[in-house]
C-alpha cells in the first residue's frame, strides 16, 4: 500500500531562528513518510525570508521557502501553504500545520497521519502540546457560546458548576478523544475535508481561525480528535507577544466579533458580548469587595463595549472563504 502523500508548513512572521529550529525537528519527524515541507514567511520585512532561503540552501535542505508577499495573519499565511500544493504541482491527502515555536516528536506526524487513515470520518487530528519542562498546555476546547462567554469572564466557582457543559477549555485530556476544536499548533488536516469547506477564513486575522475551521468541518460532518500519543513542545506566543499584552489588539476582538456573528448572527454576538460584559463586571466588583486584586488586561471590558458597538454601527463585509485551488491530480 502507497504511503499516504503530506504537505507540512511552517509560518514564519519575524522569528526566523526559532522557525528554522522548528522546521529541522519537524524534517526529522516527516522521515520515512511520503511528505514535503514548505516555510512561508509572513512578509516579514526584516530579512527573515532571505536569512531562511539562506540556510536551507546552505543545509541542502529539500524545504521550499515561500514569500507570502503580505501579512494577511495566520489563517491566510497558512493558505499560501496549502495552495502551494506538492512541489509536482499534486495536491497531497494530508496538510499538517506546526506552529513556529513548536517542535515534534519524532513519532508526532507519523501517529497524526495514520490516525487519520484508520479514521476517514476524521477531518482533523491535533496533538498533545506541553511546554518545555513538560507541563501540559491546554489545546482543546468547545465552541465558544454566549453562555460560555458569561461563565469565563465571572469566575464564579458556583456559576461555573452549573454552565459546566458551556465552559470553553477542556480539562487536558489524558487519552485521545473526539473535542469540539483544537489550537493549531500542531494539527493535521484532511484534504478531502478542506476541499469540501474550504480554507482557513482570512478574515479572522489572527485567533479564532481554528475555531472556525474545525466548527465548519463539524457542520459538514467531520469530527476533530486531540490524539494524546502525539506529543509536541512549544513555546508559545513568541510572535503575538499574548503573554505581554499591555492592553487586547483590535484584531482579537474583530476574531471574536466575526466568529460569533458569521456562524450565529449579529444579534447572537451581541447577546455574548452582553453576557462577557455582564460576568467581566461581576468578577470586578466581587474583587473590590473582597478587596483583592483582578487579574484581567487593563480596560478590556471598555475596549470590548466599544468595539461592539463600532461593530454593529461601522459594520464590516467579510470576503468569502477561500476555496482550495484546482490542481493536477488528488494526491500521490
Amino acid at each position: 500500500m502507497k504511503e499516504p502523500s503530506l504537505l507540512a508548513i511552517v509560518l514564519n512572521f519575524r522569528t526566523p531562528e526559532m522557525t528554522l529550529k522548528a522546521a529541522e525537528a519537524a524534517r526529522e519527524a516527516l522521515e520515512g513518510l511520503n511528505a514535503e515541507l514548505v516555510i512561508v514567511d509572513n512578509d516579514s520585512a526584516d530579512g527573515s525570508f532571505e536569512r531562511m532561503s539562506a540556510h536551507v540552501t546552505e543545509q541542502g535542505w529539500n524545504v521550499r521557502v515561500l514569500q507570502a508577499g503580505r501579512n494577511g495573519g495566520y489563517g491566510a499565511g497558512n493558505n499560501i501553504g496549502i495552495i502551494a500544493g506538492l512541489s509536482d504541482g499534486t495536491r497531497p491527502e494530508f496538510y499538517y500545520i506546526l506552529n513556529s515555536d513548536a517542535f515534534p516528536a519524532r513519532d508526532a506526524v507519523r501517529l497524526l497521519k495514520d490516525y487519520l487513515v484508520a479514521n476517514p470520518a476524521v477531518g482533523f487530528a491535533g496533538s498533545f502540546i506541553h511546554g518545555p519542562d513538560g507541563d501540559a498546555h491546554v489545546t482543546a476546547f468547545r465552541f465558544p457560546t454566549a453562555l460560555g462567554e458569561l461563565e469565563g469572564a465571572a469566575r464564579f466557582g458556583p456559576l461555573s458548576r452549573l454552565l459546566r457543559n458551556h465552559i470553553v477549555p477542556l480539562p487536558v485530556p489524558d487519552e485521545t478523544v473526539m473535542v469540539d476544536w483544537l489550537a493549531g499548533a500542531s494539527m493535521m488536516m484532511r484534504a478531502e475535508t478542506l476541499q469540501q469547506i474550504g480554507l482557513f477564513d482570512e478574515s479572522f486575522f489572527l485567533y479564532f481561525e481554528e475555531t472556525d475551521l474545525c466548527l465548519r468541518a463539524a457542520r459538514a460532518g467531520w469530527a476533530t480528535v486531540y490524539l494524546r500519543e502525539s506529543e509536541v513542545a512549544h513555546i508559545g506566543s513568541v510572535s503575538t507577544g499574548m503573554k505581554s499584552w499591555p492592553r487586547v489588539p483590535g484584531y482579537w476582538l474583530d476574531s471574536r466579533w466575526h466568529y460569533f456573528s458569521k456562524n450565529h448572527s449579529r444579534a447572537y454576538a451581541c447577546y455574548a458580548t452582553a453576557l462577557h460584559l455582564l460576568g467581566g463586571t461581576f468578577y470586578k466588583l466581587r474583587r473590590l469587595i473582597e478587596r483583592k486584586p483582578t487579574h484581567a488586561t487593563p480596560h478590556f471590558l471598555y475596549d470590548m463595549f466599544s468595539h461592539a458597538l463600532r461593530a454593529l454601527f461601522v459594520g464590516k463585509t467579510s470576503p468569502d472563504v477561500p476555496q482550495m485551488q484546482a490542481v493536477k491530480g488528488e494526491g500521490s
